[in-house]
């Protein structure tokens, strides 16, 4: 007997990545709710053109939410251009890290910002602290993201759960234009997990979302499908004992 997913489809879910191509593809598909990207996926997309990149992405995702983060390391700096990247378009939103690299805070320039009309998404938060800082300094502002890495969580070996619900919570008690999100999904369950907690949106790699339309897929079929795909490579590696 298979056991139905316990996916309500509540989640929003966001397309993390920074290929053109499957960005615009993501864009079509109804599933997929908003995206994000980010220096690290930029590069190893070949992105060499910061500015240029993200107005061809713009100029063609127009409606649903997108993120582009920052990437300077002084605060002066982040907000020059925090400034100029909310200036693209009004379904942007900005990634702001917690910290700089050097370890310090970017409360203080995340509450200038986020009162000051720029739409925020506060991003690399591992720690319930951090969590609370950034709902304080986000609460009253403009609508913004709070997004909790739970797969970094998990490859450490801690169950990412119990701080995101704590999270959730404070999120819901700071204000309700807090969006949490579950940031560096590492499998499709993720999806499952985040939607059952009530979180307001996880971001997933096109491979996760696509698997999306495995969910309550019958297992029985599922277990045959992968012997004959077993089999299939098998024959066609030509293996012989």
């Amino acid at each position: 007997m298979s056991t139905n997913s316990p996916f309500t489809g509540k989640v929003k879910i966001f397309s993390d990545g920074a290929d053109k191509k499957a960005m615009l593809e993501m864009n079509q598909n109804p599933l997929v709710k908003g995206l994000t990207t980010n220096p690290s996926l930029m590069k190893k997309s070949g992105v060499t053109q910061y500015e240029v990149f993200c107005k061809e992405i713009l100029s063609e995702i127009k409606i649903k939410p997108i993120s582009f983060e920052v990437f300077a390391d002084s605060f002066i700096e982040m907000k020059r251009q925090a400034l100029i990247i909310a200036s693209w378009g009004s379904n942007v939103y900005v990634k702001i890290p917690i910290t700089n690299s050097e370890g310090e805070s970017s409360l203080p320039l995340i509450k200038d910002l986020s009162h000051s009309g720029v739409k925020l998404n506060v991003t690399a938060v591992l720690t319930l602290d951090q969590s609370l800082g950034a709902c304080q300094a986000l609460k009253g502002g403009a609508p913004s993201i709070l997004s909790v890495f739970a797969g970094r969580i998990a490859d450490t070996g801690r169950d990412p759960l119990p701080l995101m619900q704590a999270s959730l919570e404070m999120c819901h008690s700071h204000d309700k234009n807090i969006e949490l999100l579950w940031a560096s999904s590492r499998e499709a369950f993720n999806i499952v997990q985040a939607d059952q907690m009530g979180c307001h949106i996880i971001t997933a790699t096109n491979d996760l979302i696509k698997k999306v339309s495995m969910f309550n897929k019958d297992l029985l079929q599922l277990s045959l499908e992968t012997v004959r795909m077993f089999k299939a490579d098998a024959e066609s590696a030509g293996y012989s004992l």
